[in-house]
């Protein structure tokens, strides 16, 4: 059987997703980059695999996806075993908390610390544009207040949504990386000792660990 394919930068955040839960899986896959300078995401073929000329888009067969968290979810379950249950879906109670958190890291979470990345990494790496100080100092208020929600929570349960990894936790990787590694803000973290501790035990995962040397951009 031929490889799913994933077609998009490696480094991009959405990207990333899908990758991390294909390395966590086992699976086969390639990854086909598209040329953004180039405009490769707007041109017909990749239009016709995301009609919204963005990234990912997922191939598996005739099979064709896109938007990276339906494509994540659809690799967790084509490949969940005894071993890899990351949706919890054969309980009731635990799946609904991965949802919860899933949900959580969508309104909540990413709006808060993506912006930081934004403008301290890709606005000035990818396009050459100053970093607007005033977008990072409100986002950072925003972040502090949705890390004291996580930081108790995880205060009570070594995951998100349990004492289980799940997608829960893998959604929150690429951003979050990219805070770490490629902003001053990495310290952000040590006011939340617990959020902390959460984060490196999923870097030490070989998944991340592989995933984030190909991405790692500190010099």
């Amino acid at each position: 059987m031929a490889p799913v394919k994933v077609f998009g930068p490696a480094a991009s955040t959405n990207v990333a997703r899908v990758l991390v839960c294909l390395e966590e899986v086992g699976a086969e896959y390639e990854l086909v980059d598209i040329d953004f300078p180039g405009k490769g995401h707007k041109r017909p073929e990749h239009l016709a695999r995301n009609p919204f000329g963005q990234v990912p888009a997922f191939q598996d067969g005739d099979l064709i996806l896109f938007e990276s968290r339906a494509i994540a979810k659809y690799v967790l379950r084509k490949y969940k075993s005894e071993q890899v249950d990351l949706l919890r879906e054969s309980n009731l109670e635990e799946a609904a908390m991965v949802d919860i958190w899933t949900e959580v890291e969508i309104h909540q979470y990413h709006p808060a610390l993506s912006p930081i990345v934004l403008e301290c990494f890709i606005y000035p790496t990818l396009r050459g544009l100053p970093t607007n100080q005033r977008i990072v100092d409100e986002s950072l208020v925003k972040a502090k207040k949705v890390l004291e929600i996580y930081e108790a929570h995880l205060s009570k349960h070594k995951y998100l949504a349990g004492d289980f990894v799940s997608f829960a936790d893998l959604n929150h990787f690429a951003c979050t990386f990219y805070l770490m590694d490629a902003t001053p803000y990495a310290s952000l973290f040590n006011s939340y000792p617990h959020v902390k501790a959460w984060w490196e035990d999923l870097m030490s995962r070989p998944s991340m660990k592989k995933l984030g040397a190909g991405m790692t951009t500190r010099v």
